[in-house]
């Protein structure tokens, strides 16, 4: 019986070992991905992206002229702005007030909810960096048609708030068409589909609203998002000429499949935050 007993515990300490050293043949197998490098700042807190000027997507040709005085686009626009002023103080103009802020760390966190974990700097450094990057180049792919239009903004034609008061002033010169921050939320959208396109749906899905986010906010009109949204992809399909930027997004890609395995229980967006956000992308505009 004694026997039996000891061939029994050595038995068991074998299996252990074996699993441990087949644990660590494992992770010592993963590859490690390289960190970025670091990028000069464009202006505070915007890096550089990863197109040179000229290869930025030309806006004066992509997307016209904004609407005429008596046109019925220009009617259209008109409607829908007062149909999003009734929004003010609800649940949907706080996820806009939350989406009008496009400073890092906070608008990494745009996307949490749609795909299932928060992008932070430490775990997913290329990712945090393809984000950042990218906004530079679709923000300023809108840049020659607001300099060449000086387009009002809303809420300079019809005297109501909007998401942030401090911001008036500058946006009172920057022209409203098209929109910039929906062709950095819509290339988002498009970048993240591509590195999970099991959420894609939902990805798209919020991309779609931090676009619309700018109407509720009564900072622009619907045809500037909807171009504004034209040049996010276009500037997306640019993108995929930079060498650098196709590294970054394999490199990020592996991130996150490397993170899928690991216990990010404490990372994982608020089931609370994320059904509040949803219950107001639940209102369709």
């Amino acid at each position: 019986m004694k026997l039996i007993n000891t061939v029994s515990v050595v038995k068991n300490i074998i299996c252990s070992f074996l699993l441990i050293s087949v644990s660590f043949v494992s992770l010592a197998s993963q590859p490690i991905t390289p960190k970025p490098e670091p990028v000069e700042e464009l202006s505070p807190g915007v890096l550089y992206g990863f197109l040179p000027w000229t290869s930025l997507p030309d806006s004066l040709n992509l997307v016209g002229k904004p609407p005429k005085s008596d046109s019925s686009e220009l009617a259209f626009d008109q409607e829908r702005n007062k149909e999003m002023l009734l929004l003010k103080g609800s649940k949907r103009w706080e996820i806009a007030v939350s989406d009008s802020n496009l400073k890092f760390p906070h608008a990494a966190g745009t996307f949490s909810c749609a795909l299932g974990f928060d992008i932070t700097e430490q775990d997913y450094p290329n990712l945090y960096m393809l984000l950042r990057r990218s906004a530079t180049d679709a923000g300023l792919s809108t840049f020659a048609a607001k300099k060449k239009y000086q387009r009002s903004r809303p809420f300079m034609v019809n005297e109501q708030p909007t998401c942030d008061p401090s911001k008036e002033e500058h946006l009172r010169t920057s022209g409203a068409y098209p929109s910039g921050h929906s062709a950095i939320g819509w290339a988002w959208a498009l970048i993240l589909s591509e590195l999970v396109p099991n959420k894609s749906n939902a990805i798209l899905a919020r991309g779609r609203a931090f676009a619309q986010s700018r109407a509720v906010c009564n900072v622009h009109w619907q045809s500037d998002i909807v171009n504004g949204s034209v040049l996010g992809a276009a500037a997306y399909s640019k993108l995929h000429s930079s060498e650098l930027f196709l590294t970054t997004l394999k490199r990020a890609k592996a991130e996150i499949k490397q993170n899928k395995g690991k216990d990010k229980t404490k990372d994982l967006p608020s089931l609370e935050v994320c059904k509040n956000e949803a219950e107001a992308l639940a209102i369709f505009y």
